[in-house]
């Protein structure tokens, strides 16, 4: 009897010892799969001959040949390895556009640290006729915009309709029934630096800005665990 009462006290023991680091191992493989964010828009699977292996080829937002707020030429090799958030707006645009800016400018400054340093933004017009390099550039000085990390778009209209709608998946295009004549998205667009589309955030919204902060820091968070990896291997 004494036997069977030790023998209970210590599979009692060895439970409450193990059932703890079980759980620990539980929750962190939870939290590992939890801090990589989902890729947006079609993908392609490939498989890989000889093998049971796929590869998955992402949506990735295209090339592009425009001007900066400087008159200067920009395309993705300006923001090479860079975590980057899009978005679309026009200087006069008479409804949401002055909202997104403001949360532009937040976001900003909440990443205003060296850490961030490869986090840029790009605001790209639809009005691009009106929407000059020097217009775009006092517009960004007006706002309080860091032209070392935000950068304003302008160039060809067609060029600029055809990214935001085939490359960022966002409704971009001259509208005369729109306020202001143009119809824009008002989300802010999360890109990696492979240029997958990582997540979609309302620009008029202080908390969904808040969560796009949170998200790129998991991205962050993503890329290092990666780069570890691959120089692991």
């Amino acid at each position: 009897m004494a036997q069977n009462k030790q023998g209970r006290k210590f599979i009692i023991l060895i439970t409450l010892l193990l059932v703890p680091g079980l759980l620990l191992i539980l929750l962190s493989k939870a939290e590992h799969k939890f801090q990589y964010l989902p890729h947006y828009g079609p993908k392609t699977v490939l498989p890989i001959a000889g093998t049971d292996s796929a590869d998955t080829l992402y949506h990735t937002v295209p090339d592009f040949s425009l001007t900066n707020q400087f008159g200067e030429p920009i395309s993705w090799s300006d923001f090479e390895d860079q975590i980057v958030v899009g978005s679309f707006f026009f200087t006069s645009c008479p409804t949401i556009c002055p909202i997104m800016t403001k949360h532009m400018v937040r976001l900003q400054w909440m990443l205003d640290d060296p850490s961030f340093r490869n986090v840029k933004f790009i605001s790209y017009t639809v009005d691009p006729t009106t929407d000059t390099p020097e217009k775009l550039k006092a517009y960004g000085e007006k706002n309080g915009a860091d032209f070392d990390r935000w950068t304003f778009a302008t160039g060809d209209r067609e060029e600029i309709y055809a990214l935001g709608m085939e490359g960022y998946l966002l409704s971009a295009q001259e509208d005369d029934s729109a306020p202001g004549g143009y119809l824009h998205s008002g989300l802010f667009v999360l890109v990696d630096p492979d240029r997958h589309i990582r997540g979609f955030y309302d620009g008029t919204s202080a908390k969904e800005v808040d969560d796009l902060a949170d998200d790129i820091r998991m991205l962050m968070k993503e890329i290092k665990d990666e780069q570890s990896g691959a120089t692991a291997s």
